[in-house]
């Protein structure tokens, strides 16, 4: 019993008689591709990579053209064109366009942020967004722009009309050693951008002494101790009573807005 048992479990299987299943058949199917295919691809690709090499940089159909300028307000788009220095006639894929950005940032210092990418098939875009004046600093008989970040980006010959000066006349107080004229100046706009419209409206001077020592001129001789740039929502609130309780005051003082003052000369 033993014996046919083992002859039985080692004889080989025929396959039944018909057709063979699919699973056969699709192996069947499937070969390896041809070396001469194989060869035959890789140089098509070869081919058609040289072919939009040249394309893009051996051909004369995809070059600079033109660079539109967008976004310009006290610039003019010819200087920004110059400070691009994109060379006409280069092909449009060689042009480095962080490299063209990082020129217009240092050659034109009103320029807060700039984009500069191509447009298919002959133009290099820039579009810029200009840094706008807060406040005037009086240098030499001309003025210099501060933006809203405390940065003097540029020099204009005279005042512009409705922007306030800064005169920042640091004591020898710590916090004027710790902070720095350029972080005096951003505070000093910060509370420019507190102020209520009506009172920033008729802002003259902004003086700044100290970090918690701002003061503002404003017309008619009146004039306002702000303090900080802290809590200048409730410093903003508390002023816009005083001058509709008290219109004629010449000083007001809301360095500490839940205890504010007036004064008269």
């Amino acid at each position: 019993m033993a014996g046919a048992t083992t002859a039985r479990s080692g004889a080989r299987r025929t396959p039944p008689p018909g057709p063979p299943p699919p699973v056969i058949k699709a192996r069947r199917r499937l070969r390896l591709p041809r070396r001469r295919t194989l060869l035959v691809t890789a140089v098509a690709v070869a081919l058609l990579g040289s072919g939009v090499t040249w394309l893009l940089y051996g051909s004369s159909w995809l070059r600079v053209e033109q660079v539109n300028v967008s976004g310009t307000a006290a610039l003019t788009p010819e200087e920004v064109r110059r400070a691009a220095s994109v060379p006409l006639g280069e092909p449009l894929a060689a042009v480095d366009t962080d490299a063209t950005e990082r020129r217009l940032r240092e050659r034109l210092p009103r320029i807060a942020e700039v984009d500069v990418s191509r447009s298919w098939p002959h133009t290099i875009a820039v579009r810029v967004t200009e840094r706008r004046p807060e406040a005037l600093v009086e240098k030499s008989g001309k003025y210099v722009e501060v933006d809203e970040e405390g940065v003097l980006f540029a020099t204009v010959p005279q005042a512009v009309k409705g922007v306030p000066l800064l005169e920042v006349e640091a004591d020898r107080s710590p916090s004027s050693r710790h902070f720095g004229a350029t972080r005096l100046r951003r505070e000093a706009v910060g509370v420019l951008a507190q102020l209520p419209e009506t009172v920033r409206a008729d802002t003259l001077t902004v003086r700044v002494r100290s970090y918690d020592s701002i003061t503002l001129g404003l017309t008619r001789g009146r004039t306002v101790a702000w303090g900080s740039s802290e809590r200048g929502a409730a410093k903003a609130k508390t002023l816009t009573a005083l001058m509709k309780a008290v219109p004629d005051a010449e000083r007001y003082d809301v360095q500490a807005p839940t205890a504010p003052a007036v004064s008269h000369s």
